[in-house]
């Protein structure tokens, strides 16, 4: 420790000391400082009750912390796999309009080619006189 610290404590003793010497007057230095040294722990005591209490706060606010953050990372990995399920979903219905689109032709490709064939043979068999 210090001397400039040491020497702070010292003079706060000392002010503590002469508070009490005032308010209760001269009943003895023995007294007196036994007072002063239960008021000391005292407030030692309110004090590191009082870190205590930040300390649990602290813990506290951590655990919510780690728990938001776990909830942060759930819900992203949740959007992650709706995204690649919605792409795949995605290229399901391109592959199969495509295929209906390529089912599409072949059926007006095969009626016109039924109409061309009804045709021709409606020529032949009533051919223009």
């Amino acid at each position: 420790m210090l001397k400039s610290e040491l020497r702070e404590k010292i003079l706060k003793v000392r002010k503590k000391f002469n508070n009490l010497k005032n308010d209760l007057g001269n009943i003895g230095e023995n007294k007196l400082l036994l007072i002063t040294s239960v008021q000391i722990m005292d407030e030692y005591f309110e004090t590191k009750k009082k870190v205590e209490q930040k300390k649990t706060d602290l813990k506290d606010l951590s655990n919510k912390f780690r728990e938001l953050k776990s909830l942060v990372y759930d819900y992203r990995d949740k959007k992650e796999e709706e995204m690649k399920r919605l792409s795949r979903d995605h290229e399901v219905f391109k592959k199969e309009i495509e295929k209906n689109k390529e089912d599409y032709e072949k059926i007006i490709e095969a009626a016109a080619d039924e109409i061309e064939n009804f045709v021709e043979k409606a020529n032949l068999e009533n051919p223009v006189q």
